[in-house]
């Protein structure tokens, strides 16, 4: 059994990009999770339009379809019916779930916010190991400026002086 939501875990994951500065699903993925047809699923998001606002779901433009495709994210325009695909935020595969009202897509909707969750906070973690891993580098680069300064002042004892004019009286055979 947990074999199972794992790798349901994994192919969610995999389904989950980063457009706009968040993290979405598409809508044919969403579809295909919560097994409708894509087409139905527009359509009860066009029923329900007043659920989903711009936060929640958007529609791709021109150019963030062609660079989803040139991912591989997507397959090509002719694929997708010549329809722009729509996005949907982590509220809005909430949203969702409550619109379609199938037992599949409630639970569903249910692994999918788990999933972000979890990437929630694996990405806090991740960032508190960064952060460490920076101060690490600041010290190490402290470390090795005076590293540097020790290794310029032992080259500054080891070179022999030149000989300096002796000063004061000199005798006659010392000339």
């Amino acid at each position: 059994m947990s074999k199972t939501i794992a790798l349901l875990d994994e192919a969610i994951i995999n389904k989950i990009y980063l457009l706009r500065g968040q993290k979405i699903m598409l809508d044919r993925d969403l579809a295909e999770l919560y097994d409708v047809k894509p087409i139905r699923l527009r359509e009860q998001v066009k029923r329900n339009q007043e659920r989903f606002p711009e936060n929640f779901m958007f529609q791709l433009t021109e150019e963030e379809a062609e660079a989803m495709v040139s991912q591989n994210a997507i397959p090509s325009h002719q694929h997708l019916g010549g329809y722009l695909p729509y996005a949907f935020t982590e509220h809005g595969v909430l949203m969702l779930a409550n619109v379609l009202r199938s037992g599949r897509a409630i639970q569903m909707s249910i692994r999918i916010i788990e999933v972000f969750v979890k990437m929630r906070e694996m990405l806090l973690s991740n960032k508190d190991i960064l952060l460490k891993l920076e101060q690490l580098e600041h010290k190490i680069n402290e470390h090795d400026s005076e590293i540097q300064k020790i290794f310029n002042y032992l080259k500054e004892m080891l070179t022999t002086p030149q000989k300096r004019k002796q000063i004061g009286f000199k005798r006659n055979d010392e000339k």
